[in-house]
C-alpha cells in the first residue's frame, strides 16, 4: 500500500470552512532514517514533534462547522509543512534544547525526498480542498506549549495569529476576549507570519479567509476537552465570519 501523507476527514461536508492541522502527528514513516528520527520517546512525545490535541480538536471543529478537515501525517520534525520550502526550519536540527538526531547532517537527495513523498503531496490536497468552493474560509489548528525550557510560562490560553488578511482574526479576537475567563492572545505566542507558510500558500495567495488558531496544549489533552473546545470556539468563529462580512 502507498504511502499517505495526509488524512481527509469529512471530504463531502458542504459548507465553506476548510480546517487544517499541519503539525498533527508525531509519525516517522518508515521511509525516514528507518522510521526514527534518533529521539527518546519521551521527546517525541513532546510538543516538538507535533501539536499535542490539535487534530482531535480540529477533527471536532470540522464536525461542529460541518467542514472537511485534513491533516498531516507525518511529525513536523521530519519536515514541517507550515514552512516555506526555503525556510532554513523547514528540517529543524535543534528544537527546545533537543538535537534532532537525524537531520544533524541531512543532505540535499533526503531532503528532497521528504519535500517529494511528504510535503508536497500534503500541499496539494490541500490546495485542491481549497479550491472546493470559491468561498473557502480556511482554519488552521495548532497548539502551544505552556513553557519552553527556561523559559517564562505563557499566561494565553488560547491566541489568534494572522499575517496581512485580518477580515477575520480581529472580528475573532474581539468575540474571544468577550469570554471572560479566557486569556487571548493577538498574534501570539507566535507571530502569524511566516513567508511561505501554509496559510500564505493556500489563503494569502488566493486572499481567502482565514485565520490560525493556537489553543495551550494542557487544555486539550483529551477527548472530551477537544471536543469541549470545539464546541465553544465553533459558533464564535461563525460569528466572527459574519461580524467581518467573509
Amino acid at each position: 500500500m502507498t504511502y499517505q501523507p495526509y488524512h481527509i476527514d469529512g471530504s463531502d461536508r458542504p459548507s465553506r470552512w476548510l480546517v487544517t492541522c499541519d503539525h498533527a502527528t508525531n509519525a516517522v514513516p518508515s521511509f525516514v532514517n528507518g522510521g526514527d528520527l534518533g529521539l527518546a520517546a519521551e521527546d517525541m512525545a513532546r510538543h516538538i514533534a507535533y501539536d499535542v490535541g490539535a487534530l482531535g480538536l480540529a477533527r471536532a471543529l470540522g464536525k461542529a462547522l460541518d467542514g472537511p478537515v485534513i491533516s498531516a501525517d507525518f511529525s513536523r520534525l521530519v519536515i514541517d509543512p507550515n514552512r516555506g520550502e526555503d525556510d532554513p526550519t523547514l528540517v529543524m536540527k535543534l528544537y527546545d534544547g533537543t538535537v534532532i538526531p537525524a537531520n544533524r547532517h541531512l543532505d540535499t537527495t533526503d531532503r528532497d525526498m521528504r519535500l517529494n513523498t511528504l510535503y508536497r503531496p500534503y500541499h496539494s490536497a490541500l490546495a485542491r480542498l481549497a479550491a472546493r468552493r470559491a468561498d473557502t474560509i480556511i482554519l488552521s489548528v495548532h497548539s502551544f506549549t505552556r513553557q519552553f525550557r527556561g523559559r517564562p510560562e505563557r499566561p494565553w490560553h488560547v491566541g489568534v495569529l494572522y499575517a496581512t488578511d485580518t477580515r477575520l482574526a480581529r472580528p475573532l479576537l474581539v468575540r474571544l476576549r468577550q469570554e471572560s475567563d479566557l486569556c487571548v492572545g493577538d498574534n501570539e505566542p507566535y507571530t502569524g507570519h511566516l513567508p511561505g507558510d501554509a496559510i500564505a500558500r493556500h489563503a494569502l495567495a488566493y486572499q481567502r479567509p482565514n485565520t490560525l488558531i493556537e489553543v495551550r496544549n494542557d487544555l486539550i489533552s483529551n477527548d472530551s476537552d477537544q471536543i469541549a473546545w470545539a464546541r465553544r470556539l465553533a459558533p464564535l468563529l461563525e460569528e466572527a465570519a459574519q461580524a467581518a462580512g467573509v
